[in-house]
């Protein structure tokens, strides 16, 4: 549907006062570059970008009752957040901002949280702290950029108890792009010393540098008691010969199990 404006979507929503639930899907040519939601009563929030839409788009929020956010948007565009959002406890961002912090700062309340940001080293997150944040998804698409993203929370939720990587499905690995070295911290997050407790990593391909990030996570993790790695790879022999070397890496915690699962039998010790 092509509206008259970017005005006419406002007053739409200005009028229903009690709306608690609203999924936006935007298309080329609905002549809606910029999407303003002031919704006091809004709980929940979709917001879908298409892959047809080839300019930058703008998403400005007011929403202080909301409590679930899922925003898909790859157009380089920017999200404004005008008010507190501090009742969110569950979001899913996949998106292609060039500066996501201010909406990253925002969601502070978060319990769960699942990302992906192509812009992951400008995704500083100094002074901001997802204390409550239980459950951490992160893509690992951008291979050039996920780890660093993934360091950075790890330091700024000291209360996380899951986490998952993994490659989602609708993404691929840019080629042509130069893979940064892994860099260990200089410090150990507080999570992975006193609350982690398991860790999932999907379509694990035994790079070199994927496994000093393994080695560090089953090295480090003072509570972990399930690290489950899923190989990329469909060859039996050699998921079962890069998993085995896995099997061998020192853990810091006593009861921590390692288990992987591909097409062989699985593996566990």
């Amino acid at each position: 549907m092509k509206y008259p404006r970017d005005a006419f979507i406002r007053r739409l929503l200005s009028s229903c006062p009690v709306l608690e639930d609203l999924f936006v899907v935007k298309c080329r040519g609905d002549n809606v570059a910029c999407l303003v939601v002031r919704v006091p009563s809004l709980k929940f929030l979709t917001v879908r970008t298409t892959a047809e839409v080839d300019y930058h788009q703008g998403l400005v929020l007011d929403v202080p009752s909301l409590e679930f956010l899922d925003i898909v948007d790859y157009t380089d565009g920017f999200c404004l957040v005008e008010n507190s959002m501090h009742k969110v406890v569950e979001a899913h961002l996949d998106v292609t901002y060039s500066h996501p912090q201010q909406l990253l700062a925002s969601l502070t309340s978060l319990v769960q949280l699942s990302l992906c940001l192509t812009t992951s080293m400008d995704a500083h997150f100094d002074g901001t702290i997802f204390r409550q944040l239980e459950q951490l998804k992160v893509c690992t698409c951008e291979t050039t950029e996920w780890l660093d993203l993934l360091m950075r929370l790890l330091k700024a939720a000291p209360n996380l108890r899951f986490i998952v990587l993994e490659l989602s499905k609708f993404h691929g690995i840019r080629t042509g792009d130069p893979i940064l070295g892994w860099n260990q911290p200089s410090r150990v997050p507080e999570c992975l010393l006193s609350t982690l407790e398991y860790f999932d990593w999907r379509q694990y391909g035994g790079t070199e540098e994927e496994k000093q990030v393994a080695r560090y996570i089953l090295g480090n993790f003072g509570r972990l008691g399930l690290a489950t790695f899923y190989p990329k790879s469909t060859n039996p022999v050699k998921n079962l010969q890069m998993l085995k070397e896995l099997s061998m890496s020192p853990r810091r915690s006593s009861v921590c199990r390692v288990e992987f699962c591909g097409n062989y039998s699985s593996v566990s010790k």
